[in-house]
């Protein structure tokens, strides 16, 4: 289920699944018997296995491990990453009852954000720096990973204008592992990432790219309501929820299934989706293969939508995408 908070953050959070939690089942000759799991406390061995399976288990490319915050902080961060929008990632692992990894998560999360040159140097070294110089910081990412949360656990990340996701974890015998997305909430661009710009919309540093938040209001009312409509449409297809990031708002699902840029000037609205473009017979006009062409968000098909019936016509590729992710 998904829920939407109108209020002056514009957060939206959701929830996966029931409180009740995950139950995986055996299926066969038309019986179904329940695998029990186990919410043992986390093993060590359990935070390294994800970090050298952070890209398929969570989204999230691994930086670092039991990363130090100094002598002054005096702490380490479990794990450190960065996700396919190039968010900062701070993964913190709730190892006993009595921890509360979501404070946790949120101190160190504030530590990254007054140590922006230490992350972007890290990340130069791991993956080069064009990704360094990629790294957006509009809306860093908390990831906490638990055998279980509490309804409190859930109601506070639901007051916090911070983008966070509650995983929970269960182990099954025959080596099984389940990760399941108990609660997630993604807010506006934070203070501290407007403050990036130069007062004009335009990012700082003399690049004069807008914002997404600025291109949205610089766009004509027609446009604006397109948006809107396009907006419903995606957040319709299940539980997924937006992000705005400083380039373009992602809609995620367990990844992004589509990632839209808005175009004033074009009065059009660009839409990446994780479609093959292969797989389908591509319009000019409409879609476009982006496999091999450097663009902003995650997926290789481009579509240009510009009107009511360019969005009816983006429809089917915009379910396939959700299914995809």
């Amino acid at each position: 289920m998904t829920h939407t908070d109108d209020d002056c953050h514009h957060d939206r959070w959701a929830l996966g699944g029931e409180m009740t939690g995950l139950r995986l089942f055996r299926v066969g000759d038309g019986t179904a018997e329940e695998i029990v799991g186990s919410e043992v406390e986390l093993e060590r061995h359990l935070q390294s296995l994800i970090e050298q399976n952070m890209e398929s288990m969570l989204g999230v490319r691994f930086l670092a491990s039991e990363h130090s915050t100094g002598p002054v902080h005096g702490g380490r961060i479990d794990s450190l990453g960065l996700d396919e929008d190039g968010s900062p990632v701070v993964v913190e692992y709730k190892r006993s009852r009595s921890e509360n990894v979501i404070n946790q998560a949120l101190f160190y999360s504030a530590w990254l954000r007054d140590h922006k040159a230490e992350f972007e140097a890290l990340v130069a070294r791991r993956f080069g720096a064009e990704a360094a110089d990629g790294v957006d910081w509009s809306s860093p990412r908390i990831i906490c990973v638990a055998s279980g949360y509490s309804r409190y656990d859930v109601h506070a990340i639901g007051e916090m204008s911070r983008r966070i996701d509650l995983v929970r974890y269960q182990r099954f015998d025959g080596g099984m592992l389940a990760l399941e997305l108990y609660a997630s909430v993604s807010s506006a661009p934070s203070s501290a990432a407007r403050s990036d710009t130069d007062g004009t919309g335009r990012a700082a540093g003399g690049s004069g790219r807008r914002t997404v938040r600025e291109a949205i209001e610089r766009s004509s009312s027609a446009l604006q309501q397109l948006y809107a409509d396009l907006d419903a449409r995606l957040l319709a297809l299940g539980d997924g929820h937006s992000v705005e990031l400083r380039q373009y708002i992602a809609y995620r699902h367990r990844t992004n299934f589509a990632c839209v840029k808005v175009l004033p000037a074009a009065d059009a609205l660009l839409v990446f989706l994780r479609v093959d473009p292969k797989s389908i017979a591509l319009e000019a006009g409409f879609s476009r293969d982006v496999t091999d062409i450097g663009h902003h968000g995650s997926g290789s098909l481009e579509l240009r939508i510009a009107s009511a019936k360019d969005l009816d016509r983006a429809a089917p590729l915009l379910q396939a995408s959700y299914a995809a992710a």
